[in-house]
């Protein structure tokens, strides 16, 4: 990482757990980028943190709570000297246009700006998924560190932004599958979350991102998960919602690998959600405190934004 300057003009923020092996690439992403790295880490029992240390890394160690009050410690608590601050994950990477394109922004940041939506390419088992709806996204990563926070959401939180924002051109590449093993693990850990939210429908928006048809790409895909996703009756929304991204929205076109992810995540993930939420409305006492605090013992969950 290029920090030939005193105080670079962007500070870039990095979660981990055991991240040995996606923590390199990740890193070697930011290299030419003027910029200063931190890593979070979260209790690694491998690599992680020496590989952190060994690229030049700021590593500070804080337990987990969840992913939005990890993102939030980490604004409020590390020595962020800079004005602007990028978050990235570990199994996520710039691409080098990406990272040339930031570097002229950052030199020269356009007046009234306070935040920048980057362009997700999702990779998995090796293959870019361009279909299903996963391709262009857009997610606020950038932002003017005094402007921006993660949304106190259990899971698949976003970031905000308190101003104006504008969209990057290039891409940042996030590879969500090292192995099949992995990646369901996460992912049943996660649907507990999932379940909980959905269940507290109907409670305070405050701190989050607010559901608009017509406002930013974030905002329009909490409108259809809140307008129209969560009133639909369990089990036969998983089954629209994998239709709709494999078949209207083209998802058979990227391949076996495709069809892996697009049945994976747009049907058997919905579906498990679906069953933890059945399940625990068929409590005689209702759900334990662990589903109303979001939590899915024994282990707590690392859980990914978007």
């Amino acid at each position: 990482m290029n920090q030939s300057s005193p105080v670079p003009p962007l500070s870039v923020v990095v979660l981990t757990l055991n991240e040995e092996a996606n923590l390199p690439d990740c890193l070697d992403s930011l290299k030419g980028l003027p910029c200063q790295v931190f890593v979070v880490d979260s209790g690694s029992t491998d690599r992680t943190i020496a590989i952190a240390r060994e690229a030049g890394a700021q590593v500070a160690e804080h337990p987990f709570e969840n992913y939005a009050a990890q993102r939030n410690w980490a604004q409020q608590n590390l020595p962020i000297r800079t004005e602007w601050v990028l978050h990235l994950d570990a199994d996520e990477r710039l691409t080098p246009e990406l990272a040339a394109e930031m570097t002229r922004v950052m030199q020269s940041p356009p007046p009234g700006i306070d935040g920048f939506l980057l362009r997700k390419r999702t990779v998995f088992m090796g293959r870019w998924i361009r279909h299903g709806g996963h391709y262009p996204a857009y997610h606020l990563r950038l932002f003017r560190k005094e402007k921006g926070c993660c949304e106190q959401r259990l899971y698949d939180q976003h970031f905000m932004v308190e101003g104006k924002t504008a969209r990057l051109k290039h891409d940042y590449i996030d590879v969500i599958a090292s192995d099949i093993t992995t990646w369901s693990q996460r992912h049943i850990r996660w649907a507990g979350l999932e379940a909980a939210e959905l269940m507290a429908r109907g409670q305070s928006q405050q701190g989050r991102v607010q559901a608009k048809l017509l406002g930013s790409p974030i905002q329009r895909r909490r409108w259809l998960r809140e307008k129209v996703f969560a009133p639909s009756p369990l089990f036969l929304r998983a089954f629209g919602y994998w239709a709709y991204r494999y078949f209207f929205k083209l998802g058979f076109l990227d391949g076996t690998e495709g069809l892996i992810f697009h049945f994976l995540q747009g049907y058997w993930y919905r579906f498990l959600v679906d069953a933890r939420i059945y399940e625990e409305r068929r409590r005689p006492l209702g759900p334990p405190k662990h589903i109303l605090k979001g939590e899915n013992p024994p282990h707590p969950p690392f859980a990914k934004g978007g």
